[in-house]
Order: structure tokens, then C-alpha cells, then sequence
């Protein structure tokens, strides 16, 4: 348990709960340590931030993630992100000008938390989940997005915003993707070009668990000799031809029990028959499922790739958006997963690189020695220590 003073930190996110989970466990560790913990972000992740002891601040977004409805161009999406950051700052300066925190924690969308600290001269940390830039980042992928059709507009939007806040920090890039300090809640070995990352700026943590109990519950059953989980995340989960695919392919698989999470966006009835090894639910307890699993079809976002690493199983990568098609190919050159697009995931596809992965004892023996590193990366109390050494 530390013994440095109670200081109060105070956590910025955004609602996507692919963003608000990594951190949970940290900032209640934080708060078991003594100190006084805020979170803003918007009601309807609420429960989920109370579940760690923290105090919760409301802020309203503006971000789609109800109905999951983003911009498809690259561009459009990084400006909703922009104007949500605009209209959450009065909210965030109304909030916290009365009672500034000593120590700012900010999700990577969460631009005005940034702008916050800034301009009331307080220490910043970010809390990344997912791979963060390295040296040549700017030149080898961003500079590709700034040729895109709306990107001069956006540039001079977020420019003017940032001229006008007080933000010390004016220039673009720098703002956006070069945060004066960050811990990654993510394996290392999931970084692109980790050799070139500033380690003076960058700390990988692993991924953070803590107390889930409040998730639920799963025991695997004991006739059950293998068992699979097939889970495609929160948010892309309207997918129930996909869903038919697996259980043609893994339905009555002799041996194997199926765990199939739909998400809250397919009806159960979609699916036709349900086979006798196969239980399928709106959510499940992730972490818990893999705990006990032999094998995971994955959406390769990056919590679901570092749960599968953390755990060491085995891993079929069906990638759907956004960085899941360059996690799903780590995944495979670091010789743990197969990759299926989903045009190409049938059933017979999926059963083939079910049986191949879990039959090969080079896959099972690199699970195990990534596990191990991703284990002694030192997870939320070592995340923990270093917020801590933040406040100085």
C-alpha cells in the first residue's frame, strides 16, 4: 500500500467502453491507495466508473457510440472526436477550474483534458490503450491522412481551438499524438516499431485487471474437454451471418464446448438452431471466459488481442475496423493466431484454423512465452506506482 499523500487525480475519458475498461482496475487501485479520484465522462458509462470508488463527474459527449453509428472516412471520424473535445471543455473547465486536480489522467480522445491541464498548469499523464506513435510516426502514417479530402479543414479547426484555449501546446501533432508523459495499458509486443518509441515517454504496463467480479461469473463445464469463446467485442457485433458461419463450423464439434457472444445488436432468433455444445449470450465475463478457454475468435481489438496474449490462448483474428486489421496480422507474425477477413471466415475456414491452431505445439508453446512477458510487464500496480511518481 503506498504511503505518499492523498493527492486528488482526476481521469478524463470518453464513453466507448473499449477505452473506459483498460484503465478500471489503475484508478481503483488509486483509490485504494488513499487518494481522492474523480472521472469525468458521460452517464451511460456511469456504473462503470463508480464501480471503482471514484467519484464520477458528468460531462456529456457527443461521440456515436450509442448506436455506433461513426464516419466511415478516416478524417470524418477523427473530427467527431474533435467536436466532442470542444463542447466537453466549458463542461470540463466547469467542473475542474473550481477544483483543479493535481494530476490530470486522460484517455487518448479525450483532447480536452489535455487542453485543461494546460492551461491550469498541472501535471498530465495519459492512459493509452491501444499502441501509441514512434519515432517517424508523423512521416510514415500521419502525413498519409493529412493528403485526404477535409483534412486542411480540419487541421485549421483544431489549430484555431487550440490558439484559443490556452493550451500550451499549439501544434497539432504534437498535441494529438506526443503526450508529455503516457503509460500503455497494452503487451509491448502489440506496438508497431517498439524500438523506436521513446521509453523516457512511454511506459508499457500490460494489460491492467483488477477485481471483475462485478462482470459476472462463467465455470466451464465439466464434460467440456476444450472450449472455445467467440466474441467480436462491444461495438461490431451486428454480425449474425458471421454467427451462423460459427456454428455451422463448431456446432456438435465433437470435444469442443462453444461460447458465442452476439453482443446486444443481433437477435438470438437470427441464429436458427442453437447445437447442444454451443451457449450463446448477449455479454459474457471476457476475461473469465479465456481464463478457462483453449481457443478465442476475436475481433482483434486491441483489449480482446491483450486478453488473448495475457492468457495465453491461442487466437482466430476476424478484424472488423480501425487498427483490428494491423492487430490481427501482429497477432500472426507473433505466431499465435490465424487471420480471417470476415468475406473469407466460412465454416469450413474456421474450423480448419481452429483444429490447426490448437493441434500445433509451436502455437501453444509461443501463448506461453508471451504470456509470461506480457505478465512481467507489471500490470495496474505497476501502473499504479508510476501515477504515483507522476505527482511528484
Amino acid at each position: 500500500m503506498s504511503q505518499r499523500r492523498p493527492a486528488h487525480i482526476a481521469m478524463v475519458g470518453i464513453p466507448a467502453v473499449s477505452h473506459v475498461l483498460p484503465s478500471l482496475a489503475v484508478i481503483r487501485e488509486l483509490v485504494a491507495r488513499g487518494h481522492r479520484v474523480t472521472y469525468a465522462n458521460d452517464p451511460a458509462v456511469v456504473e462503470l466508473v463508480e464501480s471503482t470508488g471514484a467519484t464520477f463527474v458528468p460531462v456529456r459527449s457527443t461521440l456515436p457510440v450509442t448506436d455506433n453509428r461513426w464516419p466511415e472516412d478516416a478524417i470524418g471520424a477523427m473530427g467527431v472526436f474533435l467536436e466532442d473535445a470542444i463542447q466537453a471543455l466549458p463542461q470540463l473547465r466547469a467542473a475542474y477550474d473550481p477544483d483543479p486536480a493535481d494530476l490530470y489522467l486522460y484517455d487518448i480522445g479525450a483532447y480536452g483534458a489535455r487542453v485543461l491541464a494546460e492551461s491550469q498548469g498541472r501535471r498530465l499523464l495519459q492512459l493509452s490503450p491501444t499502441y501509441v506513435a514512434w519515432q517517424g510516426y508523423e512521416e510514415e502514417v500521419a502525413a498519409q491522412l493529412w493528403q485526404l479530402p477535409g483534412a486542411d479543414a480540419y487541421r485549421a479547426r483544431f489549430t484555431g481551438w487550440l490558439a484559443e484555449t490556452g493550451a500550451t501546446t499549439t501544434d497539432l501533432d504534437a498535441f494529438s499524438g506526443r503526450p508529455p508523459r503516457a503509460l500503455a495499458l497494452v503487451p509491448s509486443v502489440m506496438q508497431p516499431n517498439l524500438d523506436r518509441v521513446d521509453d523516457q515517454v512511454v511506459t508499457f504496463v500490460g494489460p491492467c485487471f483488477g477485481d471483475r467480479a462485478g462482470d459476472g461469473d462463467w465455470t466451464r463445464p465439466a464434460d467440456a474437454e476444450r472450449v472455445l469463446l467467440v466474441s467480436l467485442g462491444s461495438a461490431f457485433t451486428r454480425l449474425p451471418e458471421f454467427y451462423r458461419r460459427c456454428l455451422a463450423a463448431f456446432g456438435d464439434l465433437p470435444g469442443w464446448h462453444v461460447v458465442l457472444q452476439i453482443g446486444k445488436y443481433t437477435d438470438p432468433e437470427e441464429l436458427g438452431t442453437i447445437p447442444a455444445n454451443v451457449e450463446t449470450h448477449s455479454w459474457v465475463p471476457q476475461l473469465r471466459v479465456l481464463e478457462q478457454a483453449d481457443a478465442f475468435v476475436t475481433h482483434a481489438g486491441m483489449g480482446g488481442s491483450g486478453e488473448g496474449l495475457f492468457t495465453g490462448v491461442p487466437m482466430i483474428a476476424v478484424p472488423q475496423a480501425a487498427e483490428q486489421f494491423a492487430n490481427a496480422d501482429r497477432l500472426v507474425d507473433l505466431g499465435v493466431a490465424r487471420r480471417l477477413d470476415t468475406e473469407e471466415a466460412t465454416a469450413d475456414r474456421l474450423r480448419e484454423a481452429l483444429l490447426a491452431l490448437t493441434g500445433d505445439p509451436t502455437v501453444a508453446r509461443r501463448s506461453a512465452e508471451l504470456r509470461a512477458r506480457a505478465l512481467a510487464e507489471g500490470g495496474t500496480a505497476r501502473a499504479a506506482d508510476l501515477v504515483e511518481e507522476t505527482l511528484g
